[in-house]
Formats: structure tokens, C-alpha cells, sequence
């Protein structure tokens, strides 16, 4: 439905009460105030205000005082209409709309309403010539978590965050982003994968604190000792969708509609442990919950999830939003409880939600509705179901995030940012070298690749990606890049395309209509016609072919790495706008790649083990269910296991030096320690203290190694080396391994680095017992590296004895 008339109102007011920095190539602007801040005396005036009356504009007083003030002059209906993400603003007393919903999930988005890139049909003047401004896209996200590089996952938050700016200053977009998404992939099914860090909770989480830092920090203004609640803010992220959401829609069980069924041990150890990092560690400014229900309760009405946990527990320094319409589907599609939109509308807000999302129009009881608190806010307080303190509380988050923003006072730093510093060749390089970063080389036989250009001279190119359009290369949630390379585009500059040469690059995959949100797959197959395609391409061929996969889930190819026909399996992900230039920068040995696999890629036979909606994450022999991700799986061999990658050199692992334990003081003897679960018929007696509690000890000790990474190939590389740890052999239920830490590294061909490791004890050795809680087990675990390489495996492991006393 169309919007209303008074959202039409609020998006031409959105835009012109505020309107950011003006630049030379504004038409139509000759004559108009221009205002850059919201307490900005000159705008007061044009509205007949006096700004000095407001002491939420004084800029000298704390930012909580002023909030508080701010809300004080608000009148009840004004306050109300502020809690969706079209916020009313309240004009009366000199406070602008504001639009929340922006998204940067790897650059900037067209998705939402806020953010608006040029017409490419209308370019605009810029240096004397006709330009049209978009945005650097970069590899999705599911390619940048392959790097395991948290220097580039910072940079890519860094970079997005300055064309944010940019494009604000511009009246183009908002400040505040609802990005990044970093649910786990517990199953390969999920449409959403290519948006995910991967299968690994502890990698999620340092994805989600390094791309929240890039995207938040103001240098200078981070780090111990700065008040977390007046820091500013560059732009602010979002940590979404909390919690246990991971089913868009299989077979009917769709995430309006669906109820994960959540053990507390899974909830805490996989399902939480990301957004806990995200917000301990990144300091985000914003949670998003999900649609679905969690054990019975959806998610944004959970108060322990969102006050109890968010909030009190981790220490938010933010607000909580909505995913669009999931207040709505409360009531309309969950239908929990038979409540009406009035009671969702209450049972959100006190369970701790700030902001209403809607991204829709419906007509319900005969009026336009989009945010259910918006619309129903006012009849809630009137039938006694909500406090207007709750929304004092919502509002108070809301405006303290924009304070820090700078949206009431400017932010010097950033206020000259402009078109220029959007696409910049800075940005370009960047996602050119994320792109590059993020590529697994899952098979070459016999050194298929890199192939030699000026020998080669052509190549034949098949494949329905060669040509690949945007909405491939890019993935989902994304704007128009600043420039796009197909693969075709990328190898052409290298060699001639030839219909009859020595060898054939196929580009094959799947695309947005097979995985991307709201659409599970059925299986992870290719498509039927593709695979026998390949087949055939592969047979006609007089040598090996290349094989270039685009996908975001991993998919099942078994029928190509058992071929000799097809030499070699590069996996690009959705590379972004500069993909097909980082394609052929691999193929033809300009780059060495170094990516592994984020996660697991389970042959399809895994779909008919477990069905999709089996939330738990160990194996259940009642139901002969195999445990879920590289952590729990026992099933029959998969093809290629997380951590997966090849390289065009060979590396290998010599373990340095190491420490051989670590013994943990207990305060009190017998204090903090746990019973643990163990194997039947394991242990002749039971230690006095099987386990100390991490809540409850300080967590200082920590475990030391160097190992040196040894280049034994003819070829410069960079190698990601990932760190596990292994729980004790006769503890019952522990992970079968989980990665504790990890570092990429360049060395040259023939040459050694040396790399270090400092483990923190409890973070690194620490398990999730069933009794939920965090403990560290006594006895000898086991730290565990490998190198990902199937054709020159490498591994090093030496046990750490852990032991308490008092």
C-alpha cells in the first residue's frame, strides 16, 4: 500500500530540515538554508525557535542530561511517534524526522529507505563532466570471513563507514546502519549464508567486534578509560538477528511462523556467543531481534533475551531494534498468546525493545499501519498496558545513541567528507584485495593453476557466470558499486577469448534465486542442467578444465573433485564489484590464494540425515541425527571440511617452543568448582575439582606457543594458520575441537615466519557443560593446528595439562 500522507510529510521533512552539507553539484538548492546539525541556531529561527531555550542543544552540558531534557519537553502522542524507524521527530520544540533504517552489510545499500544513490539515467556535474556516485561493494561477507584476516574485516568497516558519512553529508543516507548480520550457519541449507561469517561461533564474533569497530570508532576516542556511554560514534552498527534464527523458509517452516527449539548449552555456547562478543568486546551500539520465536516466545518480546541478557548482562550501550515487522508478526503471523496489536505493541517495549521497525503497509482495523508502536502506542498507554516511563526508557537509548552520532552537534571530524571520498581508489583497491583474500583454492591437480598467460595466449570461457550481472558478483544487501568487472570482463584483459583453445575456465554456481533471504535450499546441489553441462565441457576438453564456483553455502560437487578432467576448483563466493579483476588476479598468479573455508561443505546426502528445524547442535542417536558444524558433525566424510584452502606453495608447521600447562589458583578451596560430565567407563575416579566455574575466577593465566610456518614451495604465499583447542578425551559432550585464535601470515618462497600465540585460559580451553554454564575442565586438553591442505597436510599438537588448587 502507499504510504500515508503524513509519512510522505516526514520523508520531505527528513530531508529538508536537516539538510546535510551542501556540495557544488546540488541543483535546485539556490536559495535553501542549509543546516548540518540539528542545534543549529540559524534553523531554529527559520522555525521561529529560540535554541537557547532548549538545554538539549547546550553542548557543555552531559549528553544524558540533555536526552533527559529532550524527552522532557516531548508530549506523550510526540514520544510515541518517535519509537518506529520513520521517527516523527517533534517539530514543536525543534527536533527533525529521522530515518533509522540504513544497511551496510559490505557496503553500502540501497536496501531500506534512507540511503539513495544516484540515477544512472540523471548523472550529475562533477569536475566538468557527467559522474554518477554509488559505493564501493565489497566481497560479501561469507568471502571476507575466508581471509581470516581481522585487519581487513576492520578496513572494510573503516572504509564503508567513511562513504556513510560521506553520502549523509550529502542528504543521501543516515547514520546508522543495521549491519552486520552474524548469525551462525548451523545448517547448509540456509538462504542466508553469503551474508554470515561462517559456521564458527569464536570467528562470528571476532568478525562482528572488528567490522563494528571499523564501522563505530572515532580515533582517539576508544579503548579503557572513555566513558562507553558519551564516546563517539563515526556511524553506528547493528549485531543482528539475535537469537537462534536461522530458518527463512524450509518446506513451510518459515521464520514468522517458525519456534527454534533451543537448548540453554546450545543458546550460550553457539547461538549467543557472537552477539556477547559483539557486544562486550565491539561495544555496538545496536541489537536487532529476530522474527522467530525462541522456546516458545518471540524473540523481541523475550525479556530476558533483550533486558535481561542484552542489556544487563552484557552491557549495552545502544538500543535494541525490531527486525521490520517482527512486532507485527506477533500478532498477525505467530499469533502468540492471541495477542492483539495493542498487547504486542506493550509486550515489546517492556521486554526491553527501543525501536519498532516496520517495512511495510498494511490496512488494520481500518487505518494504514506500518510500526505497530507508533500505531498503537497511544491506545496502549490508554488501556493501562504500557508505562509512559517505558517509553521514556526506549527514547533515552534511542537519543543517546544519536547524541554520540553527532546529530544534534556536528562531528568537525567528518563534516567535509563529500562524493570525493566515495569509490575512491583507495576503497577500489581495498575491495580488489578483500575479494582476492577471501578466494579458496579447493583442488589443482598437478599445478593446474596459476595458468601462464603469454604462454596460454587464449582461453575458452563457458559457464552461465561468465557474464555474471551485478546481482551475482554482488550478492545480496547491497547499492551499485562504483565500478563492476565480470569474470569474463577480468580475464579478457589477460588473454584473447578463443572458442577452440588448450583450455577452458568454466564459471558455474547458484545466485540469489537459490539461496538469499526468505528461501532455504531444498539441497545443496548445482543445478541439475549445470552439472551435466560441466560434464560435457569437461569431456569435450583437450586438457583439464578450471572451474570457477560462485556461491555463498557451500555446495556439493563431488562429481568435479573426483573428475581428472577437471584439474582444478577455485571457489570465488560473491566477490563484489571488483570480483572479476580478483578472479583473474588468481587465476593467472598475480595472487597467491590463501582463503580456507568459513564452513563445512557437507555432500547432499547430508539433507536427508537432519531435518533443517533441529535446532540442536550435538549428535541425537535417538533420532540418528549427526552433530551440526565442524565442532559436533560425526556423520559419513564430507567434502571439504572448514578450514579448507589450497595455495600455490606448500607450508608446513614446526612447533617452536610451548608451554606444557597452566595451573589455576581457586580462591577458596572447592569454591568455584563444577561438576562435569564424563564418558561412561572413563575415569577410575573422579577429580576433586573436575572444573572451575569462568564466571567466577578472574581468568588471568593464559598459555604461551610459537610456531614457525614454513614455506617449502617455489611461490610467495600468505597462509592463515587457525588455532584449536581439544577438550579433554573422557569429558561427555565436548566439542570435538573449536578454533581459539588465529592469525594470517605472508611468507616468502623457502623462507620461515615465526608466529605467536597467547591464550587466554578460560576463553581458550573453556567448554559449555549441559548445565549451561562456562567452566574450564581439569585434566589434558590439547592445542591443535593444521593447515588446511589436503594435498600437503601439516599439523602440529601437544597436550596443556590444566590443573587447579587452592
Amino acid at each position: 500500500m502507499a504510504p500515508s500522507s503524513r509519512h510522505l510529510l516526514l520523508l520531505l521533512l527528513a530531508t529538508t530540515l536537516i539538510v546535510p552539507r551542501a556540495s557544488s553539484h546540488d541543483d535546485g538548492g539556490a536559495g535553501k538554508a542549509v543546516y548540518t546539525k540539528v542545534c543549529d541556531e540559524s534553523r531554529f529561527e527559520a522555525a521561529g525557535l529560540v535554541m537557547s531555550r532548549y538545554p538539549y542543544c547546550n553542548a557543555s552540558i552531559p549528553y544524558a542530561d540533555r536526552v533527559h531534557d529532550l524527552i522532557g519537553w516531548m508530549t506523550v502522542e510526540e514520544k510515541v511517534s518517535n519509537l518506529g524507524d520513520w521517527a516523527d521527530g517533534a517539530p514543536r520544540i525543534g527536533l527533525p524526522p529521522y530515518m533509522w533504517w540504513s544497511e551496510a552489510l559490505h557496503g553500502l545499500s540501497s536496501t531500506g529507505p534512507t540511503t539513495k544513490f544516484d540515477d544512472p539515467k540523471k548523472p550529475r556535474l562533477h569536475s566538468g563532466r557527467a559522474a554518477v556516485f554509488n559505493g564501493t561493494v565489497f566481497a560479501n561477507v561469507i568471502n571476507s570471513a575466508a581471509s581470516f584476516n581481522e585487519t581487513l574485516w576492520m578496513s572494510i568497516g573503516q572504509a564503508i563507514s567513511t562513504e556513510a558519512r560521506a553520502m549523509y553529508n550529502l542528504g543521501k543516507s543516515g547514520l546508522t546502519y543495521w549491519s552486520p548480520n552474524i548469525n551462525v550457519v548451523r545448517d547448509p541449507r540456509w538462504g542466508r549464508a553469503l551474508e554470515t561469517p561462517g559456521e564458527d561461533p569464536y570467528v562470528v564474533g571476532r568478525y562482528a567486534v572488528n567490522f563494528v569497530r571499523g564501522m563505530q570508532d572515532v580515533p582517539g576516542h576508544a579503548g579503557a578509560g572513555v566513558d562507553p556511554m558519551s564516546r563517539p560514534l563515526k556511524t553506528a552498527a547493528c549485531c543482528k538477528h539475535y537469537a537462534a534464527y536461522d530458518v527463512d523458509d524450509w518446506y513451510g517452516h518459515n521464520r514468522f511462523k517458525f519456534d527454534a527449539r533451543v537448548e540453554e548449552r546450545d543458546m550460550v555456547e553457539t547461538f549467543q556467543r557472537p552477539f556477547e562478543m559483539c557486544v562486550r568486546d565491539g561495544d555496538v551500539s545496536s541489537v536487532m531481534c529476530s522474527y522467530n520465536r525462541v522456546n516458545g516466545i518471540p524473540a523481541c518480546a523475550d525479556a530476558r533475551l533483550l533486558s535481561g541478557t542484552i542489556r544487563r548482562d552484557w552491557g549495552l550501550h545502544g538500543y535494541i531494534v525490531s527486525d521490520c515487522d517482527a512486532v507485527r508478526v506477533m500478532a498477525l503471523n505467530a499469533t502468540w498468546l492471541g495477542y492483539t496489536a495493542v498487547e504486542a505493541s506493550a509486550a515489546v517495549l517492556k521486554a526491553g525493545l527501543d525501536l519498532d521497525c516496520g517495512m511495510s503497509w498494511i490496512v488494520q482495523d481500518g487505518k494504514p499501519v506500518m510500526d505497530y508502536l507508533t500505531s498503537y502506542g497511544m491506545e496502549a498507554i490508554r488501556m493501562g498496558k504500557m508505562r509512559e516511563a517505558d517509553i521514556d526508557n526506549a527514547l533515552t537509548n534511542l537519543y543517546m545513541t544519536l547524541m554520540r552520532l553527532g546529530y544534534f552537534d556536528g562531528m568537525s571530524k567528518y563534516e567535509t567528507l563529500n562524493e570525493k571520498d566515495i569509490c575512491t581508489d583507495q576503497h577500489k583497491s581495498l575491495a580488489l584485495d578483500g575479494a582476492r583474500q577471501g578466494m579458496v583454492l579447493l583442488k589443482n591437480n598437478d599445478n593446474l593453476l596459476p595458468l601462464n598467460a603469454d604462454k596460454l595466449g587464449a582461453v575458452t570461457i563457458r559457464g552461465p557466470h561468465a557474464e555474471a550481472p551485478e546481482k551475482v558478483m554482488d550478492g545480496d544487501y547491497t547499492g551499485p558499486p562504483c565500478r563492476y568487472v565480470t569474470p569474463l570482463e577480468g580475464i579478457s584483459k589477460d588473454v584473447k577469448i578463443a572458442h577452440a583453445a588448450n583450455v577452458t575456465i568454466y564459471f558455474g554456481g547458484i545466485n540469489m534465486h537459490i539461496e538469499r533471504e526468505g528461501n532455504d535450499r531444498e539441497d545443496i546441489l548445482l543445478p541439475k542442467n549445470q552439472t551435466e553441462e560441466i560434464l560435457r565441457v569437461a569431456e569435450a576438453s583437450p586438457n583439464p578444465i578450471v572451474l570457477v564456483i560462485l556461491c555463498g553455502g557451500g555446495v556439493d560437487i563431488s562429481f568435479a573433485h573426483g573428475n581428472p578432467k577437471i584439474g582444478a576448483i577455485l571457489w570465488a563466493g560473491y566477490p563484489g564489484g571488483e570480483g572479476g579483476q580478483a578472479i583473474a588476479d588468481v587465476i593467472f598468479g598475480r595472487y597467491n590464494p590463501g582463503g580456507r573455508l568459513p564452513l563445512t561443505w557437507f555432500k547432499n546426502k547430508y539433507i536427508h540425515q537432519i531435518p533443517m528445524t533441529s535446532m540442536a547442535l550435538r549428535p541425537r542417536p535417538d533420532h540418528g541425527y549427526p552433530g551440526r558444524t565442524y565442532k559436533f558433525y560425526d556423520g559419513p566424510e564430507v567434502l571439504y571440511p572448514f578450514g579448507h584452502g589450497l595455495s600455490y606453495t606448500k607450508f608446513r608447521y614446526e612447533l617452536t617452543d610451548a608451554a606444557k600447562g597452566a595451573t589455576v589458583k581457586i580462591s577458596a578451596a572447592g569454591r568455584h568448582c563444577k561438576r562435569l560430565s564424563y564418558k561412561a567407563g572413563t575415569l577410575h575416579a573422579t577429580p576433586s575439582c573436575p572444573a572451575i566455574d569462568v564466571a567466577s575466577h578472574a581468568c588471568e593465566e593464559t598459555v604461551a606457543f610459537n610456531v614457525s610456518v614454513v614455506n617449502h614451495g617455489d611461490a610467495d604465499g600468505v597462509h592463515a594458520v587457525l588455532v584449536y583447542t581439544i577438550p579433554p578425551r573422557d569429558v561427555a559432550g565436548a566439542p570435538i575441537k573449536q578454533v581459539v585464535a588465529f592469525q594470517r601470515v605472508f611468507v616468502k618462497a623457502g623462507s620461515a615466519a615465526t608466529v605467536g600465540f597467547k591464550l587466554n585460559v578460560c576463553k581458550a580451553f573453556g567448554i559449555v557443560e549441559k548445565t549451561a554454564y562456562t567452566v574450564v575442565p581439569s585434566g589434558i586438553s590439547a592445542i591443535h593446528l593444521e593447515n588446511g591442505d589436503s594435498s600437503s597436510p601439516s599439523s602440529v599438537s601437544f597436550p596443556v595439562k590444566i590443573s587447579f588448587y587452592a
